[in-house]
């Protein structure tokens, strides 16, 4: 059950303090709760639930607001808790009328407003926060409503566009360890199918201890070789099979009951797990269609990045757009995918957003194929890097140098927000499990990234404006000492 809630901002004399005192204007969270659309969020979010069954749920704002604060922190879910059961500045990001020392919800709650915000809800609160960032700056001019003709205004802007993968939180894995933790997990389910007929039935036979005796004769050594690898995978195989085997018969005799929707979901992973398994195995080969590398996270496929520090990653492959320092999240895909196959659709939707064509757009080599230069041409898009053929001689030569250095200066941008986002936020390691929960996480991150870019703005112009207060009341030379305020961004 919901209940919609009036989402109106609260004054700050509102806002009720126990222990005295009243809230700072300048605080950064009281700054950033006046940049979300919160009237527009809890539209979107009430329509999961009904108006008169089940418990009462948190509103919008302070599920959002929550997963906002957690990735700004870098805390974890129980932490996040705490820290908004003790500032009383988080508590009036998030909508509360007064301050309140107990906890607002359950740390598990944390997982279940992860659910409740799809990629494609996250994606329209980015769009009209960034909307509105836009319109504060005063870039009407250079963006151009929807009602005006297709051929004017002309393309204006640069639009940079790359991509790059988020680890997921696994350990690096092997055919052998796989199959070792599958086994493991059978062995898990047979128990439980057996546990019921204890005392009154013999119990199936695992050979547990001869399988994790020979899983550990190779997983010990420290460089096997690959006949030995091949081996063990073999024996791991074969007691894989026997195990799904026995749970086939105690299942005929409908013991399935018995088993917790866990386990049963592991069952079906663990099934399609043996046969790639088994595939691989005959042909001797590594490599097989929508591979699975993880019993908990299915969903997960080896990313190739060919890079020197990871060659190979698993986790999401996340398509971005950067706009005037502002990023769309365009794509978030598990698969491995060519990336410039989306260079196109990254275009028209620069198009959607601001009624005209980049004037440029600044990629990497992966992304100049013959395909979107025709069409970027076609447009009349300047497509960044040298152009195809010979390079030109004389002084046209030299100008070509320089444009094609100056767009790669450009395009650092982009990779400086991904660096932003693994080393600031949460981009270097996913810890969320689920699919729709780890791309929750991947889109809140950029999210909170263009917040920060709206706060730092704020936050500049205030100090800007403080310092030529400052300079009005005590000018050059008139013998008063001034003194220096403590940055806004240290304080709250």
């Amino acid at each position: 059950m919901y209940r919609k809630e009036d989402s109106h901002q609260l004054q700050f004399a509102d806002f009720y303090l126990p222990f005295g005192g009243r809230l700072r204007r300048d605080n950064r969270w009281v700054i950033l709760a006046q940049q979300i659309p919160w009237p527009d969020i809890e539209k979107a979010y009430g329509q999961q639930f009904c108006e008169d069954n089940g418990a009462m749920a948190k509103s919008a704002r302070i599920a959002l607001g929550a997963l906002i604060i957690k990735e700004r922190l870098g805390a974890t879910d129980r932490e996040t808790v705490e820290q908004i059961r003790e500032n009383p500045y988080l508590q009036y990001f998030l909508g509360l009328s007064e301050y309140t020392d107990e906890e607002l919800f359950h740390p598990s709650m944390m997982t279940h407003f992860r659910k409740r915000f799809d990629q494609d809800t996250l994606a329209q609160i980015n769009e009209r926060i960034v909307a509105k960032a836009m319109e504060s700056d005063d870039t009407k001019a250079d963006t151009a409503s929807d009602d005006r003709d297709d051929d004017s205004p002309s393309n204006q802007g640069k639009l940079l566009v790359d991509a790059t993968c988020t680890p997921a939180d696994v350990a690096f894995p092997t055919d052998l360890n796989l199959l070792n933790a599958a086994r493991e997990k059978t062995e898990e389910m047979i128990d439980g199918m057996h546990a019921p007929f204890v005392g009154t039935e013999p119990k199936p036979r695992t050979y547990r201890e001869k399988a994790r005796k020979a899983y550990l004769a190779v997983a010990k050594q420290k460089k096997p070789g690959v006949k030995k690898i091949h081996k063990a995978i073999g024996q791991q195989l074969r007691y894989l099979r026997r195990n799904l085997g026995t749970i086939d018969h105690l299942a005929s005799q409908g013991r399935l009951i018995y088993l917790s929707p866990r386990l049963y979901r592991l069952l079906l992973v663990i099934q399609e797990v043996v046969r790639q398994q088994q595939a691989m195995y005959a042909c001797r080969t590594h490599r097989i269609s929508d591979r699975i590398v993880s019993l908990y996270q299915p969903h997960l496929r080896p990313i190739v990045r060919g890079k020197a520090q990871s060659p190979v990653e698993f986790g999401a492959k996340v398509s971005v757009s950067l706009v005037q320092g502002f990023s769309f999240v365009e794509k978030i895909g598990w698969d491995a995918y060519n990336e410039s196959c989306d260079l196109i659709e990254q275009i028209e939707r620069y198009r959607q957003r601001f009624g005209f064509y980049p004037e440029s757009v600044h990629v990497d080599k992966l992304y100049r194929t013959r395909d979107n230069r025709r069409y970027c041409q076609a447009n009349g898009i300047r497509m960044s890097g040298p152009p195809l053929g010979r390079p030109s001689e004389g002084s046209e030569g030299v100008l070509q140098q320089q444009l094609a250095h100056q767009d790669e200066i450009d395009r650092i941008a982009i990779e400086g927000k991904f660096g932003q986002g693994k080393r600031r936020f949460s981009l270097a390691r996913i810890m969320a499990k689920l699919a729709v929960t780890a791309e929750a996480v991947v889109m809140v991150s950029f999210l909170v990234m263009n917040l920060e870019k709206i706060l730092s703005g704020i936050l500049s112009f205030l100090f800007g404006l403080w310092q030529w207060m400052l300079e009005q009341r005590f000018p050059a030379g008139s013998g008063r000492q001034t003194w220096m305020p403590v940055p806004l961004s240290a304080t709250g």
